[in-house]
């Protein structure tokens, strides 16, 4: 918390739940926040279906209205979604993610998006594997993202470029090392886990300032890094409060 808050972030704890566990700590994936308010997740993993309603108490503390959330059969993590610009947004249709909890998702934002881009996930390592569309992209900027591109579908990656968003590319070698989850507290200043140096130089001479944060035991072992343990709920601009609708805030 000391490091974002060192980067002008304005940290606030979510206060403990009964109805939560370890998981918890990867506070991105119970909601989604949009212009308007949050949305309640809910969880693809069903030993984390309490989380919705925690985030949401916390929510009620701060202010911050509830929008709407996901219904059973649907189900939707915030992982699998993203903001490309104030307009537009991409959700990830994968095993945590399913076509129900996209229709909602989309009926609760009509009003907010011009454009919802649906990305189908690859299987990769199965429906058992931890894995979001975030797993492989994370803006940092409006015109700039972190990308993992051997499992970026080759549509979504064609729109991303028409959009004139610069990609940072993830080597092999450190994707598994969570290169590809980087923090945007604004746009292009950077909070990534130690130990992807490749990465780093690229987002560097893209014009990102990057700190990094040692990661080996919350991060590493349970494969979430800076985005999977935060939920940006509220960004600044020239003096303006707002919810969250991307990096460039």
């Amino acid at each position: 918390m000391e490091l974002l808050q060192s980067l002008g972030a304005q940290p606030t704890y979510l206060p403990a739940a009964p109805d939560t566990g370890l998981d918890s700590l990867y506070a991105r994936d119970a909601s989604i926040v949009g212009p308007r308010g949050a949305i309640l997740c809910r969880m693809g993993k069903e030993a984390r279906r309490g989380e919705p309603e925690a985030e949401a108490r916390a929510y009620w503390m701060m202010g911050i209205p509830v929008l709407g959330r996901i219904e059973a059969p649907g189900t939707l993590e915030g992982g699998d979604f993203v903001w490309l610009d104030e307009r537009t947004a991409a959700v990830g249709r994968g095993y945590r993610t399913n076509d129900e909890g996209i229709r909602q998702l989309r009926a609760l934002l009509a009003d907010d998006v011009d454009d919802l881009l649906v990305v189908p996930l690859p299987h990769w390592r199965g429906p058992g594997d931890v894995f979001h569309l975030m797993s492989i992209l994370s803006p940092v900027d409006s015109d700039l993202a972190v990308v993992y591109s051997p499992l970026l579908p080759v549509p979504f990656r064609e729109a991303l470029v028409d959009r004139g968003i610069e990609l940072v590319e993830v080597p092999d070698e450190e994707f598994d090392a969570l290169g590809c989850n980087v923090l945007a507290v604004g746009p292009r200043r950077c909070v990534m886990v130690e130990g992807c140096p490749v990465t780093r130089r690229r987002l560097e001479a893209a014009g990102a300032e990057v700190r990094t944060f040692e990661g080996r035991e919350i991060s590493l072992k349970g494969q979430g890094g800076p985005t999977c343990l935060t939920r940006p709920v509220v960004r600044k601009a020239e003096g303006d409060r707002r919810v969250e609708p991307g990096p460039t805030g």
